[in-house]
């Protein structure tokens, strides 16, 4: 954009401002990485076929461990590095899975341990694993 436009645009929200108590409206939500962007520039190996990662809603009976044991099966060779994987898991998420993530703070998420810490602290259902006694009592 033109200086000069940028500048007009400038002086009009001020009168808007001044006179008439009106703010210009600001945006309701911009899409914001919550890792570095310099992530987005690891290469990937070579040869490397996005997998078709199978989704994590946050809304089904997968678990935040199978979700996160799946995503690294399915990362293959492109999991050896965190950057690689906190770059990649926004394509296995949906739903709201998707939202939390995208809703996360910029630069929030540096290193995948984090990122695993914070997935589990805001999904875990507390579900247990069971246990030979409890398939006994089931009648």
């Amino acid at each position: 954009m033109a200086p000069q436009m940028v500048d007009l645009s400038e002086q009009i929200a001020d009168v808007m401002k001044n006179q008439f108590g009106l703010k210009p409206k600001q945006p309701a939500f911009m899409y914001r990485k919550p890792y570095p962007e310099a992530y987005d520039q690891i290469p990937l190996p070579h040869r490397y076929k996005l997998p078709d990662f199978t989704k994590f809603s946050g809304q089904d009976a997968i678990s935040t461990m199978e979700c996160i044991s799946r995503f690294l099966i399915q990362c293959g060779d492109a999991a050896g590095i965190d950057a690689r994987k906190i770059f990649l898991v926004p394509l296995s998420l949906s739903g709201s899975a998707f939202a939390w993530f995208s809703s996360l703070p910029r630069n929030y998420i540096l290193i995948w341990a984090d990122l695993e810490k914070q997935l589990h602290k805001y999904f875990f259902a507390g579900v247990h694993e069971m246990k030979l006694t409890d398939l006994t009592e089931v009648k």
